[in-house]
């Protein structure tokens, strides 16, 4: 798609028909040294049972260079009755480079009940990892992940992670926003947001809320 004279701009389309089960999908995405990319998503990506039982997988791997920004913004997967998909997310960050990423899973469609997704996430700056976290909801998922200590009944989950270079040195306090975000300082020029709400429409806003808090 059109970007602005500063800014690239990437729109993903056709995910919105899968993945069904057995699909196996792998997106990257690479900010070159002094290149600014936005990546959106035309529609959400729907997680759908299919012939094969073996399950789907959806990788994502990014690349941000030194003195480059990523924005990795793709519209919500949505873990449909019957589906059994694992999502992992890869960011390699540079040491003077910025990454603003948010994931948005909404579990089950409407009245329906959730298949089982497994998301992990990992995040490196500068060869460090600062961030590896795997969430696991749905029929077969290790117990307790809809109890008070998980999603306590919510049904959409979603988290961001921003990595400023500026970071390393005056990071942001940890605190809550909202009510079911929190913003979370890492182990380097990083910030994690974590959100949990009824619905996406209420998960989108806490989450814009608490990036917005930031700048």
């Amino acid at each position: 798609t059109r970007g602005s004279g500063a800014e690239a701009r990437v729109l993903l389309v056709g995910a919105m028909s899968g993945p069904l089960g057995g699909d196996r999908f792998t997106v990257t995405a690479e900010a070159v040294q002094g290149a600014r990319l936005r990546v959106g998503s035309a529609a959400a990506t729907l997680a759908l049972p299919g012939q094969d039982k073996a399950g789907a997988r959806y990788d994502v791997r990014l690349g941000v260079a030194d003195d480059a920004e990523l924005h990795w913004l793709p519209e919500q997967l949505i873990s449909a009755n019957g589906s059994d998909l694992h999502v992992t997310t890869y960011a390699d960050v540079a040491p003077t480079a910025r990454l603003v990423l948010r994931e948005e899973q909404v579990l089950g469609r409407s009245g329906e009940e959730p298949g089982r997704l497994t998301s992990r996430l990992a995040v490196r700056v500068g060869g460090r990892t600062v961030l590896d976290q795997e969430l696991s909801c749905g029929p077969g998922a290790p117990g307790g992940w809809d109890g008070p200590a998980g999603l306590a009944g919510h049904r959409a989950v979603g988290q961001a992670v921003v990595v400023r270079p500026s970071f390393a040195t005056e990071p942001p306090a940890a605190r809550m926003v909202g009510e079911g975000a929190a913003v979370m300082p890492l182990a380097g020029p990083a910030v994690l947001v974590t959100a949990v709400a009824p619905d996406a429409l209420r998960l989108r806003r806490l989450l814009d809320e608490a990036l917005a808090s930031l700048d």
